[in-house]
């Protein structure tokens, strides 16, 4: 990238919350229906119907605005959005506009250099989504599904002070965590739960101006907002070193192609005509209302990580990763509770043999096959000599397969480890006795050559000789 440049970036965070009906409307916002059987008349934009509030839409919005320290308006207000769109049947879509109800919060990330940054968060304000058009399938027409259609929407706008790619996706990935923690959104991006538009522009080092900015719509997964972003940057220092100049318009970005394209002019707040909806009235909550959910709110991200560190003593970026989810969180403190093992050693088998399996087969912390008390199991075995922490990683594997509780794969694999003093003193002799080169090596001052021993040692074992009587056995016997 040229350094000659910087890069200003906003996000606009569209996120579905997880409600069992529509923000408007009683119809269901559950997943997967076949089109258009989830639309009632209030989506459908019938003459003669009137949106009535969902009370559990503003509850969640508040929740959100605590979190990230932001004010939560006292008085809040609906506006129509004006628009024509084959997938919004009214013709305006329902938001909030001048009197949103949260504004002015704030989110910390690390930058590029590892540091911690701030992030102001303008505003969050509630809306509904639109019906969605289908072009595959439909040979040279296009299909409507309205099911979407007043599904509820929090729209979280960043203040346009993130400044490369990366930062971005770090922003995006806390407050997605945030949401999920909070409950009030699954942040599923496959099924469009959670989305983004990327405001992006270049201004010289040194300009106070912002650069003309392009809007990347509908980015809905986090490599893919990397991804764009990053070319945008580039499409628009490219531009300008040619002489050229950057249009504010709305790009999509294909992924096949890796590249951003032109949607459409970039509409300003004026071409929407938006004005207070006649048929709701304004949002009014107090105090007492704001005070009463924040009693609700769960142990936030950045205070759980505090806390690990702290109360369990493990390192800073392991308590990064198990508190990105809450549900990852909660197995680590479960088996952390029920075994005999160091917190740290709980942690390093949780993000390496337990994360890797799951990302292997595509699963949840949730549908782990291996439960927390059954992986604390597992870790007591290492900690009681058992078996060795090599030997803990197949009974982890054979646990994951379904072949029973820790005691139960040790005993039916035979995989107890030997701790007979004489028995492991026998095996040395054996492999001291077929390798007198390497044991005069060894003698000699080539004290590495241990490893080769108790390599030897473990595979005569099968991997069941107690690793560190085999050491000790070892520098005994070989002087």
């Amino acid at each position: 990238m040229n350094r000659s440049f910087e890069v200003v970036i906003g996000l606009e965070i569209h996120a579905q919350l997880a409600t069992v009906s529509k923000i408007f409307s009683g119809a269901s916002t559950a997943y997967g229906a076949a089109a258009n059987t989830q639309a009632c008349l209030v989506d459908l934009g019938y003459p003669g119907v009137l949106p009535v509030l969902n009370e559990e839409v503003v509850r969640m919005a508040t929740m959100f605005g605590l979190a990230v320290n932001a004010t939560i308006a006292e008085r809040s207000v609906f506006a129509r959005k004006n628009y024509f769109y084959p997938d919004l049947p009214k013709g305006y879509q329902i938001s909030q506009y001048e009197l949103p109800i949260v504004e002015h919060g704030e989110l910390i990330i690390r930058d590029d250099t590892g540091n911690d940054k701030r992030i102001g968060i303008t505003r969050a304000h509630l809306e509904e989504d639109a019906g969605k058009s289908i072009h595959e399938g439909l040979d040279k027409f296009s299909g409507i599904d309205l099911n979407r259609a007043g599904t509820p929407l929090l729209e979280i706008v960043s203040e346009p002070e993130l400044s490369s790619a990366k930062e971005a996706v770090a922003y995006m990935r806390k407050i997605h965590t945030i949401v999920r923690y909070l409950g009030i959104s699954d942040g599923n991006m496959q099924e469009g739960s959670f989305r983004c538009d990327a405001n992006v522009s270049v201004r010289p080092h040194g300009q106070q101006e912002l650069g003309t900015r392009t809007e990347l719509k509908n980015l809905n997964s986090f490599r893919f907002v990397e991804k764009a972003i990053n070319f945008e940057i580039e499409r628009q220092i490219e531009l300008i070193e040619d002489g050229g100049e950057v249009v504010q318009e709305t790009r999509l970005y294909d992924s096949d192609r890796d590249e951003t394209r032109p949607m459409r002019s970039k509409e300003e707040a004026n071409d929407y005509r938006y004005f207070p909806d006649p048929d709701l009235l304004p949002v009014e909550i107090d105090a007492a209302y704001i005070e009463a959910v924040r009693e609700t709110l769960p142990e936030l991200p950045d205070a759980k990580q505090e806390r690990f560190v702290d109360e369990y003593k493990i390192r800073v970026d392991d308590a990064a990763i198990l508190t990105a989810s809450r549900s990852l969180a909660d197995y680590f403190e479960q088996v952390a509770a029920a075994t005999r093992d160091r917190p740290q050693g709980v942690a390093n088998f949780v993000i390496g043999e337990l994360a890797g399996a799951l990302n292997r087969d595509g699963l949840g912390i949730e549908q782990s096959p291996v439960s927390a008390a059954a992986l604390a199991g597992l870790l007591d075995r290492v900690k009681d000599n058992t078996i060795s922490g090599k030997i803990a990683k197949e009974v982890f594997e054979a646990m994951w397969a379904g072949e029973g509780s820790a005691d139960e794969v040790i005993d039916a694999r035979g995989l107890r480890q030997i701790t007979d003093t004489a028995a492991i003193e026998s095996v040395v002799d054996q492999v001291i006795a077929a390798n007198p080169g390497q044991v005069a090596e060894y003698k000699a001052g080539k004290q590495k050559l241990i490893g080769f021993f108790v390599g030897q040692v473990m595979k005569a074992t099968g991997g069941k000789a107690n690793p560190g009587q085999v050491n000790k056995i070892l520098k005994d016997k070989l002087g």
